[in-house]
């Protein structure tokens, strides 16, 4: 049997986005084993994917000597296909192990594929201002699919994956369910957390939201230090239940997991709402990166000259109007797209 190593250690929200290829390689390759190296902090979420057959953790506690000593276990492995999805220093080292460049270039050894990464477009267009510099809007699902397609080791499927999540974390949240009376599930989730301020829509939109649907029951998802999502539960303290805190990464997984309608900024949350196949609004604002790639997130998102201004969000607007493309976007904008999303859905 065949084995293709994937290799991308982080971030939460490029890991989901990236496992949105291990369908898709199972169809092309019915009887290829997937293994995946990352970091020991993110492999909980991978679990959760059953197309993978066995998950390689590395613990940064460990430094480099221990990214080596991994490097070499994976090379007694033998794999055939070795899938840099990454391309940072430490897929750098291991892929100097698997597969090193005197190798490759006379074709010896495991098949190397890279995701590349853009580096000199990004300059050009962040720092520069050229235009047309990079792919936009930048669909992060489409780019980790794309190398594997040109190798013939994906095929896009509609097909409904089945996702595994241990038996501990099903049951502690439908039990958080069950307490705050959700368990038809009649309630739509928001997201209103992003690791950076500028991605992050206004806390008063969201409370206007709330009470723009006023027949509607809601859930926060965030995390212990967005001690803000107090503001947008006190817009209606009866009808909106905050998870701030109450949820670890992987618990929170699975209520996007669970959830029928999801409203979101710029997050990893709305990649898994994406990976999912489940409905959901994205509220895109400054950042080049963040688009979804699936039939089942509406994109909310304004056509301004200064769009997209920054790689991640950890800039400063250049704007006085401070936001501009996410202060635009309005409550009402977004009621509307919630109200024809759960005439559909029927909540």
């Amino acid at each position: 049997m065949s084995k293709i190593f994937i290799i991308r250690f982080s971030s939460i929200g490029d890991i989901i986005q990236c496992m949105s290829v291990t369908q898709g390689i199972k169809k092309a390759q019915p009887n290829i084993e997937i293994h995946w190296i990352t970091r020991k902090d993110i492999a909980p979420i991978l679990k959760t994917d059953g197309d993978i057959d066995r998950i390689w953790e590395f613990d940064r506690k460990v430094g480099l000597k221990g990214l080596i000593n991994l490097a070499f276990a994976l090379k007694r492995e033998q794999p055939d296909v070795v899938y840099d999805a990454h391309l940072n220093m430490r897929s750098f080292i291991v892929k100097a192990v698997l597969c090193p460049v005197w190798k490759r270039m006379f074709g010896w050894g495991p098949k190397c594929i890279i995701r590349r990464k853009n580096r000199f477009g990004r300059f050009l267009f962040f720092t520069l201002g050229v235009k047309n510099a990079i792919e936009f809007p930048f669909r992060g699902m489409v780019s980790f699919q794309r190398p594997l397609i040109k190798q013939g080791l994906f095929v896009h499927t509609k097909e409904r994956k089945q996702w595994h999540f241990p038996d501990a974390i099903v049951q502690k949240v439908e039990q958080l369910f069950k307490a705050e009376a959700l368990e038809d599930m009649d309630f739509i989730t928001l997201i209103p957390s992003a690791a950076w301020e500028l991605k992050r829509w206004p806390v008063g939109h969201w409370r206007k939201l709330v009470k723009l649907l006023p027949d509607k029951r809601f859930v926060i998802l965030a995390g212990p230090e967005d001690t803000f999502t107090k503001e947008i539960e006190a817009a209606a303290p009866e009808r909106v239940v905050n998870f701030a805190g109450r949820t670890n990464l992987l618990e929170s997984f699975y209520v996007v997991f669970r959830s029928q309608l999801v409203v979101s900024a710029d997050t990893g949350f709305l990649h898994a709402a994406d990976l999912f196949k489940r409905d959901a609004i994205s509220l895109m604002g400054p950042t080049a990166y963040g688009h979804p790639t699936g039939e089942t997130v509406k994109i909310l998102e304004l056509d301004l000259p200064c769009r997209p201004c920054t790689k991640e969000g950890n800039s400063e607007c250049k704007l006085s109007e401070i936001k501009k493309c996410l202060v635009d976007i309005t409550p009402a904008m977004v009621k509307q797209e919630v109200d024809e999303a759960c005439k559909i859905l029927e909540l």
